[in-house]
């Protein structure tokens, strides 16, 4: 499915507010209501948007590959940690990390869009100055149970 700049538009407006009115969505795009709601609708029908809030599939739009990283640093001090941390927070493929007790550091997700793609993000992490003592890399060969996005209906 190609996508214009209209359909992007519905997409980033409605990725940040699911509940916007369509009066409200058809004039953020500069559309009449008819035409910006059929959008939506053909949106959804792709499978783009699957729900609301809206949560826009970007597997469709965009395949990616999820690997998931234990990363063991040379030294264990504020220092760092705060180092490795920003690196993680300015690495547009990581998508979430958390710091673990036991054998490892840190616990990485990466969603690239190849797995030559992490392992270049990877190389660099490990030229750069931040520590890497070791790494272990998991590729996700498929996805048993995802945690849901916002609270369900039912849960209320």
């Amino acid at each position: 499915m190609k996508l214009d700049r209209y359909d992007i538009k519905i997409l980033e407006i409605l990725s940040r507010d699911g509940r916007i009115t369509k009066s409200k969505l058809a004039e953020a795009i500069n559309l009449s209501v008819s035409p910006c709601w059929e959008r939506v609708r053909r949106l959804e029908k792709a499978g783009i948007i699957q729900g609301y809030s809206a949560r826009i599939n970007s597997d469709v739009l965009v395949p990616r590959n999820v690997v998931w990283v234990q990363i063991e640093l040379k030294q264990h001090n504020a220092e760092s940690f705060l180092r490795f941390e920003a690196l993680v927070q300015e690495t547009p493929d990581v998508t979430e990390c958390v710091a673990v007790g036991g054998g490892v550091d840190y616990l990485v997700k990466f969603e690239a869009r190849s797995i030559d793609a992490y392992q270049r993000c990877i190389d660099s992490w490990l030229m750069s100055d931040v520590g890497i003592e070791r790494y272990f890399t998991y590729i996700v060969t498929k996805a048993v149970k995802r945690a849901p996005h916002g609270i369900e209906s039912d849960a209320l």
